[in-house]
């Protein structure tokens, strides 16, 4: 019995460490190379949120297929994506997807490693943002510099000359467009919801010019949203939403906006302004006759005389640890050929990840203009900044997309002060910090 017990762990560890080897073989992003390995057979599920790209994407897999004719790659694409992706993050129903807000420190529990960040970081834009520990577990869809969306031929009826480089002359121009114009000066998609979070993206290098601000300084701020009295800072960002609202700056029913309808409007130019990332130019681009009216500014505030542009990865493609090998062998070359042979980034009007890569006409206007990216977490605080949030309940570019909401809804209502509404969350930003016992610098 002993030497049946005995066969059996030997046979136990033998094909442990068969596993073990197998998975240690499993190459890192920078050690792929296409066109290798070109018998490889899988089958992969893709979990992604952009179901307006599902033709563009299936046509990306059937080039794809011209170098891996067995690798077949089904879309599964959802409108509800970052509530859904959390829901099956923890399961085996999908092989790549988008990864969700979930703790540094529990990347490695749902997602294969990719290579170091050391690394990867000398070949790619944006490697930081789902890093931990010095390893990499996604990269990056596409990269984003995140401004102001506007209509040139509405601001050129309006009589705008120069492109606004402050809240104030940002609210001017608004001014202008009501004016002189039929055309919403500031459309808010309100309704969409998810589109609210985009103002938060400008609260750390936009709004202060730093890139450690985010996630290295603000988790120790004192009352970060405070007014600096100098238009800068996260306070002046929300402040212009405040505005905007209170002057009868944006569309008549704000609970009626339609965020598909939105980008036929955009380029006929019924509507002046939008603050969302780059991500959206092309599709405003895209829906109508009038892609050239189409433009990209920075954010309208100004630090000792320069502007600067938040740019930052969108959604990291991650790759599941409970797929079989040859799945992610599979979706690491699917990866690797998305970032260096498709074209995605440049058609999104990205910016590249692959940091040979080239960048698109729209980000004329930031000629001089200084795009950094949010440096990451200092060594032991990776997670603090997630935890802040929570505790918050601010969700700061997080997803915390009701507080935005809720700027509107008090400015159209008059029924709360901008600077109440700041207070209320520096108080609860300190709340928070105390609960956690992190140092207020």
């Amino acid at each position: 019995m002993k030497k049946i017990l005995s066969l059996v762990l030997a046979v136990c560890m033998l094909l442990g460490l068969a596993s073990f080897a197998s998975a240690e073989e499993l190459p890192t992003l920078d050690q792929i190379t296409l066109g290798e390995n070109t018998d490889l057979a899988a089958d992969l599920v893709f979990a992604y949120h952009r179901t307006d790209r599902r033709e563009m994407l299936e046509g990306y897999v059937k080039e794809f297929q011209k170098i891996y004719p067995n690798i077949n790659i089904t879309y599964d694409l959802v409108t509800d994506y970052a509530e859904n992706a959390l829901l099956r993050v923890g399961t085996d129903n999908w092989t790549i997807m988008g990864i969700p807000t979930v703790d540094k420190d529990e990347l490695s529990k749902y997602f294969i490693p990719l290579g170091s960040l050391e690394t990867l970081d000398g070949l790619y834009n944006f490697m930081s943002a789902q890093a931990y520990d010095g390893v990499c577990y996604g990269l990056p869809s596409t990269g984003n510099a995140n401004g102001v969306l506007y209509n040139k031929a509405v601001f050129e009826k309006a009589g705008i000359t120069e492109l606004p480089k402050t809240p104030d002359e940002f609210i001017a121009a608004l001014k202008a467009v009501k004016e002189n114009t039929d055309a919403i000066p500031l459309y808010t998609n309100y309704a969409a919801g998810w589109t609210m979070g985009a103002w938060d993206a400008y609260i750390g290098v936009a709004a202060t010019g730093s890139a450690t601000y985010f996630n290295q300084e603000l988790p120790h701020a004192k009352d970060p949203f405070a007014n600096r009295g100098d238009g800068t800072g996260p306070y002046a960002v929300y402040k212009i939403l405040y505005d905007a609202v209170k002057e009868g700056l944006i569309e008549e029913d704000y609970t009626t906006t339609d965020w598909e309808g939105c980008k036929g409007m955009m380029n006929r130019g019924e509507i002046a302004t939008m603050v969302l990332g780059s991500w959206a130019f092309t599709q405003m681009q895209e829906a109508g006759d009038h892609p050239e009216d189409i433009g990209y500014m920075a954010f309208p505030i100004t630090i000792d005389g320069k502007q600067y542009a938040p740019a930052g990865g969108d959604y990291n493609f991650g790759i599941n640890v409970q797929a079989t090998d040859d799945q992610k062998l599979a979706a690491l070359y699917y990866l690797k050929w998305l970032t260096h042979e498709s074209g995605f980034t440049f058609s999104e009007g990205g910016v590249p990840i692959d940091k040979n890569g080239a960048y698109p006409d729209l980000y004329a206007a930031f000629a001089g203009i200084d795009m950094l990216a949010d440096e990451p977490a200092l060594p032991g605080e990776e997670t603090l900044l997630n935890e802040l949030n929570s505790e918050s309940e601010l969700a700061l570019n997080a997803g915390g997309n009701t507080k935005v909401q809720e700027i509107i809804e008090h400015a159209f209502n008059g029924d709360k002060d901008f600077d109440a509404i700041m207070a209320d969350w520096n108080e609860a930003w300190s709340d928070a910090q105390e609960a956690l016992k992190v140092e207020v610098k």
